[in-house]
Formats: C-alpha cells, sequence, structure tokens
C-alpha cells in the first residue's frame, strides 16, 4: 500500500514541476497558485521575479461550511477580490499538478466571475 502512495505523490510532483517549468509569475501577471487538501483551501498570487506573495486566501482559521467544491469557489471569488485591491487583473494559473476539474476548475470558474484574467 505504501508503495502505491509514494508513486502517486511522485507522478503528482512530477506533474507540478512541469507545469512549474513552463509557467513563471511577474509584478505585471502574477501566479495564481493553488493549493487544495483534504479540509482546506489556499490560493496565492505570487510575483516570482522578486519572490513576493502579493495577495492570499484560505480557509484555515476561518469559520468556513460547506462542501469542498463551495469553499473552493468561495476562495476563488475572494482571491480576485484581493487582486483587484493590489490592482492586478490578470494572472497565470498554476494547478500545483492537480487535474483542471471538479474543485479546481469551480475555484478557476469563481475568480473569473470576479474579473481576473487568465
Amino acid at each position: 500500500m505504501g508503495n502505491a502512495l509514494a508513486k502517486k505523490l511522485l507522478n503528482r510532483s512530477l506533474r507540478k514541476n512541469r507545469v512549474r517549468a513552463k509557467v513563471s509569475g511577474t509584478t505585471e501577471r502574477p501566479r495564481l497558485s493553488v493549493t487544495i487538501s483534504n479540509m482546506h483551501v489556499s490560493a496565492q498570487l505570487i510575483d516570482d521575479v522578486a519572490g513576493n506573495t502579493l495577495a492570499a486566501a484560505t480557509t484555515v482559521g476561518a469559520k468556513a461550511t460547506g462542501t469542498m467544491t463551495e469553499k473552493c469557489a468561495k476562495i476563488g471569488a475572494e482571491i480576485a477580490k484581493n487582486a483587484k485591491k493590489k490592482k492586478i487583473t490578470t494572472v497565470v494559473f498554476d494547478r500545483n499538478g492537480r487535474q483542471y476539474a471538479g474543485r479546481l476548475k469551480a475555484l478557476a470558474d469563481a475568480a473569473r466571475k470576479e474579473g481576473l484574467e487568465f
């Protein structure tokens, strides 16, 4: 059983590195990095040139209720609002090796609905 888990994590790591080789954030167009765990969702806008996090949104420490898909949609809308405050309109999407479906798609659609372009 442990061997299968190790292989799964290795494959995800390889996918993540493949995505990160092509996706890099700048000050004008930061990288929207999304992390989804079993309980929580986090999103960050990162300027890779300077190595700074420009904006962030997370369910950690918040009394977020609902399904994980609903939490993702809420965080997507929140990160878009935070980006708007910082005068950021376009980003590059970093899916962190995850398949673009379900929860990740809900977050992306909510961010686009609030005016973030990617």
